[in-house]
Parts: structure tokens; C-alpha cells; sequence
């Protein structure tokens, strides 16, 4: 039975007269990944600092793995990591030391066995006694969800995860939590790359504090169109359809003096970027 991790409910934060969060609702479900997509200022950070915790909301409900974030603390920090934006490491220490000194905040049993694994698991293995200010920007950031993850927490927080990372170890990281999520961890990923959203299981989309969307990466493409051009005696004729494999033969009927026919469908980006257009029209 799939339960939620996470149910929010008319929840409203200002930071003076700018409104953080403005009346929203959200559901996570436990075992999936669910991205928090919009641009800085969207309202992204604020929410997860509410959901962990460090943060009072201004009115509404927020339950995380049944708990109140904010008056049962005790009781669900043990359950919740969480990976910041801006890393919170100290570099003069080694990345075991690191790890080690963030789990120490939990009560693990077995430490120096559970640092072994969650360093092996983040390939850092042949690195780990090496001071952090020698480490790539993208080894740090693996440093930091080890960081995260050392407790084995039931649901994860991960802010802006591989800004800044090559291709590559963002497809790494990807993978971790894919792998995360097998084993039973519920993800919450804020981000503002649209590649990255596509690897969520579910997509809410943010603005000025608003939800705009929610829904899976798939369906929000859905919501696109499709630019076909056709040509015909040397003119071009384009038409945007809702759903080209049921317009297209209407478009091209019979006639073989159609010699070439281009499609543009729209990417995710293009779905969020009009659906932030079309709040910023009714704001």
C-alpha cells in the first residue's frame, strides 16, 4: 500500500511582503522521487527548510513521515537527511572525518562498519583520509551526501543536488538515487534543470511561491504541442496540433505533392517555461 511521506496543506510563509509560499498543498508519496522545479525565488528552499524543520511556516499543516516538523523535531530528525545547497563541510578535515562528525549527531550503532559502507557507496573509498580542500568540486558533493545518508534515513532532501557538476558525475549521482529509492528512500530533489526533472518520478512546478503543476514528467509533456511544417510546391505551410498522431493525416490527406514534413514537439522546458509565462500574465 502506497502511502505519503509527506502531506502538506495550505501552508503560507512571507519573509515580510514577499510571500515564500502562498497557500500551497503537496502530497509525496513514500518510495518515489519528487522534484520541487522552478527558479530561484520560487519558493523551493523555503518548503524544504519547513519540511526539515529549521523553519516555521506562517499558517497551514505540514506532516513529515506523520510527524510535525517543528514540535515533534526529535522525533523525525533521526528519520530525514538532508543535503544543503551550499556545502557545510569542514575542509581541513579528511571526507571519513567529515562523515564521522555529522554522524555523530544520530546514534548509529556499528559506526566505523556504517562510515565504510556509505563511503564505498559514494566511491570515495580511495580518497576518504585525504583533507577535503584538495577535493573537485564534484567529490565534495559527494562528501555531502554521504554526509546525508551515513544514518540511513527513510526520506531524503536533497537542495539543488549537482549544481555545478560535469555530465557525468550528475549522471552518477542520478544512479545513487535510483538506487537510494530501491532500497526504500523517499526523495525530495529541488532543482532548476529541466534534465533533471525528467529523472523524478513526479514534478511539481514552483513559482513566486505558487504551485503551478504537479504531475509526472511524462504528462506534463503532454501538455505540449507539436509544430508541423509541411511542404508543398515549394511553400511552407506550419500548423501547431495538439496531438499529431491523430491530426497528421488529417494535415497531409491524399495529395502526393508533399515532399517534406518537419515536427517540433515541445520539450519539458518548454511546458514549464509557458506555464511560468502564463502565471506571470495572471499575477
Amino acid at each position: 500500500m502506497i502511502t505519503n511521506a509527506i502531506q502538506v496543506t495550505g501552508l503560507h510563509k512571507a519573509y515580510g511582503h514577499i510571500k515564500a509560499l502562498d497557500g500551497i498543498d503537496v502530497t509525496v508519496q513514500e518510495g518515489e522521487i519528487f522534484g520541487l522545479l522552478g527558479a530561484n525565488g520560487a519558493g523551493k528552499s523555503t518548503l524544504i527548510n519547513v519540511l526539515i524543520g529549521t523553519l516555521a511556516s506562517d499558517s497551514g499543516s505540514a506532516e513529515v513521515l506523520g510527524f510535525d516538523p517543528r514540535k515533534q523535531r526529535r522525533q523525525l530528525r533521526p528519520q530525514v537527511g538532508y543535503m544543503p545547497q551550499h556545502q557545510a563541510l569542514y575542509e581541513d578535515l579528511s571526507a571519513r572525518d567529515n562523515i564521522r562528525f555529522f554522524a555523530r549527531a544520530q546514534p548509529i550503532d556499528n559506526l566505523e562498519q556504517r562510515l565504510d559502507e556509505v563511503i564505498e557507496f559514494m566511491g570515495l573509498t580511495d580518497r576518504q583520509h585525504d583533507p577535503v580542500y584538495g577535493y573537485s568540486g564534484g567529490m565534495e558533493q559527494r562528501v555531502s551526501l554521504a554526509c546525508a545518508l551515513v544514518h540511513k534515513p527513510r526520506l531524503l532532501f536533497l537542495d539543488e543536488p549537482s549544481t555545478g557538476v560535469d555530465p557525468k558525475l550528475r549522471e552518477s549521482l542520478w544512479g545513487h538515487f535510483r538506487e537510494l529509492v530501491k532500497q526504500g528512500v523517499t526523495i525530495v530533489v529541488s532543482t532548476h534543470q529541466m534534465d533533471e526533472a525528467l529523472h523524478c518520478d513526479r514534478v511539481c512546478v514552483m513559482r513566486n511561491g505558487e504551485i503551478l503543476a504537479c504531475d509526472s514528467p511524462r504528462d506534463l509533456l503532454a501538455r505540449g504541442k507539436v509544430e508541423v511544417t509541411i511542404w508543398k510546391d515549394g511553400q511552407a505551410q506550419t500548423q501547431t496540433v495538439t496531438n499529431y498522431a491523430k491530426e497528421l493525416p488529417q494535415l497531409l490527406g491524399v495529395d502526393s505533392a508533399i515532399s517534406k514534413i518537419e515536427i517540433h514537439e515541445d520539450t519539458l522546458e518548454d511546458v514549464v517555461l509557458r506555464l511560468i509565462n502564463k502565471g506571470k500574465h495572471h499575477a
